[in-house]
C-alpha cells in the first residue's frame, strides 16, 4: 500500500459546479503550441531498464521521445520522455495504440498499461499497449530537489496551530528544495498538465499513430479529459476513471472531499459497530465514531507513541483518510483504529500489520522526497486540474477551524492541507483548462468515492457531451479492474470498458451498475 503524503493525498487524489454547456461545444485549440509533436522522429527501441521489471519479464520495449521543454519554443530545449511499448499480438486484429495514467498527479506511469493488462483480457490483444513517464518523473527528465533530511518528529506535546505551522514550514522548505536545486528554476515552469497532454500527443506522433486510445483513473482520468479538449480530432476510444469537477481549483477539490469523507467514516463506524466482538469500538456507530473523535483530540494535545514513532493528529487523519476510501477496507480500518487507541491508552504491546505498513512508510528517510512529484503539477498548472492554490497560510488556517463544526475528523485535513504553491517563486504560465468539447468518452464513477466526489463527475460529464456515464454504487476510488488491488470487481463496468475499447460502441445511455454490491 502506498501512502502519499499530507499534500498529495486525496488529488482525483483530488476532490473535486455545474453550469450549462451547449449541446455541442467548441474545443479549444492549441495553436502552435503543438507543432513540435505533429514532428516524426526516430525511435531507438531497445530494453528497458533493469528498473523496469515487470516491463522486461513482458518482453516490452522502452525508448525516448524528444519534447520541447517549451512547446511555445519549440525549437528551443527539449526533454525526454521514457515510453515503453507491448506490440500487438496479430498485427491483423490491431486496433493502434492505448496510452493510461495511474494517477497523482505524480505518478510515474512506464508500466502502468501493461499492468492493465489482466483486466483488458482479450482487447489488450488488439493494441499496442503504451506506457510512458509523465515529464519530470521517473524516467523522463525527472527534476530532482534538495535532500529533505530525516523525517522531523512532532514535539511530546502539541497543539492544532503548531500542527499546522510546522506543516507550513514543511511547504516552505519543499519549495525552497525545490525551486533552487540545480536548474528547476527553468524546468518547473513547464510542469503543467497541458504540457503532458502535449507529450501524449508528441508520442502519438513518433509512433505514427493518427489516434490515441486513453484510460486514466483519478488525476489520470482528469489528464484524459485535457488530452479531448486540446486536441479532440486525435482522441480514439477514451475512458477516465474517477474525475473532478472541471469548474473548480485543486483546492477546492480538496475541500469538496470533506463530507463524503465523513460519510465515509459512517458508513465504516457501522460496519465496525456490527463486528465489536472484534475490534470493542463500540455496538453502535456513534460510539465507534466517538472513540475516533477521543483518539484525535487526545492526539491534538499528546501525539500517539508507537513504534518509536509521535503521531500527531494530521498524521492519524492521514492514516484514516487512505483506509476509508474503499469498503474492503473496513476491516484494516478497524484493525488500525484500535491498535491506535491501544497505543494512546500505553497498552498496545506490538502493532498488527495494517499499522506496522503505514509505520514503515512513514518512517522512511525518502518519503518526503518520494512525493515531490505532485507538487510539480499542483503549483504548475494555472487552475483545473491540479492548480489553484491560496497564497496566504491563514486561508488554509482559518478554513481549518472553521470546518471542525460540520467534519469534525476530516475538515482540517482537507482544508488545512497546504501545498508548496503557497510558496511557489514562480506563476503558472498557462490557465486552467476549460472543458467544453463532443468527443466520445466512457466515464466511470463510484457513486461513494470520497476521494473524487461523485458530483463531480456529473459536473464533468456536462462538459463532455459526447460522453457517457456508468456508475458504480460502491464506496471506492476507482472503478475498472478493482480486482487488480484485490477488491471486489464491478463487472459491468469492466464489461463496459471492454466492449468500447474492443468495438468502439459506447452505450446508449447512462447506465448504474447493478451488479456493484458491497463487500461484506
Amino acid at each position: 500500500m502506498r501512502v502519499p503524503s499530507t499534500v498529495t493525498v486525496g488529488l482525483g487524489l483530488a476532490g473535486l459546479l455545474t453550469a450549462a454547456v451547449p449541446a455541442v461545444a467548441t474545443p479549444q485549440q492549441t495553436g502552435g503550441r503543438d507543432a513540435a509533436a505533429t514532428q516524426r522522429q526516430r525511435l531507438v527501441w531497445g530494453p528497458c531498464s533493469e528498473a523496469q521489471t515487470e516491463l522486461r519479464a513482458a518482453g516490452a520495449e522502452c525508448a525516448k521521445v524528444a519534447v520541447p521543454l517549451d512547446y511555445a519554443d519549440p525549437g528551443g530545449r527539449t526533454i525526454r520522455i521514457a515510453v515503453s511499448r507491448i506490440k500487438a499480438k496479430d498485427p491483423a486484429e490491431r486496433r493502434g495504440i492505448l496510452l493510461s495514467n495511474p494517477g497523482g498527479p505524480g505518478g510515474a506511469g512506464l508500466a502502468n498499461t501493461l499492468a492493465l493488462r489482466p483486466a483488458l483480457k482479450d482487447v489488450a490483444k488488439h493494441y499496442d499497449l503504451i506506457g510512458f513517464d509523465p515529464r519530470f518523473l521517473g524516467e523522463s527528465s525527472p527534476v530532482r530537489c534538495a535532500p529533505a533530511g530525516a523525517p522531523q518528529q512532532p514535539g511530546a506535546v502539541t497543539t492544532p496551530r503548531k500542527d499546522f505551522d510546522a506543516s507550513v514550514r514543511s511547504a516552505r522548505d519543499t519549495a525552497r528544495r525545490c525551486q533552487e536545486h540545480g536548474d528547476n528554476a527553468e524546468l518547473l515552469p513547464h510542469a503543467s498538465t497541458r504540457n503532458v497532454a502535449r507529450d501524449m500527443d508528441a508520442i502519438r506522433a513518433a509512433l505514427g499513430e493518427r489516434r490515441i486510445s486513453y484510460y486514466g483513473v483519478s488525476y489520470g482520468a482528469d489528464l484524459g479529459a485535457v488530452y479531448t479538449q486540446l486536441f479532440p480530432r486525435r482522441a480514439d476510444r477514451v475512458v477516465i476513471d474517477s474525475s473532478t469537477d472541471p469548474a473548480a481549483t485543486q483546492y477546492e477539490l480538496f475541500q469538496r472531499a470533506g463530507g463524503p469523507l465523513e460519510e465515509g467514516l459512517d458508513e465504516w463506524a457501522g460496519w465496525t459497530a456490527r463486528h465489536h466482538d472484534r475490534y470493542r469500538l463500540g455496538r453502535t456507530g456513534g460510539q465507534v465514531r466517538a472513540h475516533v473523535q477521543k483518539l484525535l483530540d487526545g492526539a491534538e494535545r499528546r501525539p500517539v507513541a508507537v513504534g518509536g514513532l509521535r503521531l500527531n493528529a494530521p498524521v492519524l487523519r492521514l492514516i484514516l483518510r487512505q483506509l476509508v476510501q474503499h469498503q474492503e477496507s473496513d476491516a484494516g480500518l478497524a484493525a488500525v483504529v484500535r491498535d491506535l487507541v491501544d497505543a494512546a491508552a500505553g497498552e498496545l504491546t506490538e502493532p498488527g500489520p495494517e499499522l506496522t505498513s503505514f509505520l514503515q512508510l512513514l518512517n522512511s528517510p525518502d518519503l518526503a522526497d518520494s512525493m515531490v512529484g505532485g507538487a510539480l503539477f499542483m503549483c504548475g498548472d494555472g487552475g483545473w486540474p491540479a492548480g489553484g492554490w491560496p497564497k496566504d497560510p491563514e486561508t488554509y488556517w482559518r478554513n481549518s477551524v472553521h470546518s471542525r463544526a460540520t467534519q469534525p475528523v476530516f475538515g482540517p485535513f482537507v482544508n488545512g492541507m497546504i501545498a508548496p504553491c503557497a510558496f511557489w517563486k514562480t506563476e503558472p504560465r498557462e490557465p486552467g483548462v476549460d472543458i467544453r468539447n463532443d468527443v466520445p468518452v466512457l466515464m466511470l464513477q463510484a457513486r461513494r468515492d470520497n476521494n473524487v466526489p461523485y458530483e463531480g463527475a456529473l459536473a464533468l460529464h456536462r462538459r463532455l457531451t459526447g460522453s457517457r456515464l456508468v456508475t458504480a454504487d460502491i464506496r471506492s476510488h476507482g472503478v475498472y479492474g478493482r480486482d487488480l488491488d484485490g477488491h471486489r470487481p464491478v463487472p459491468c463496468a469492466d464489461d463496459a470498458v471492454n466492449d468500447y475499447l474492443r468495438d468502439g460502441t459506447l452505450p446508449k445511455r447512462d447506465v448504474t451498475c447493478a451488479d456493484a454490491g458491497t463487500a461484506r
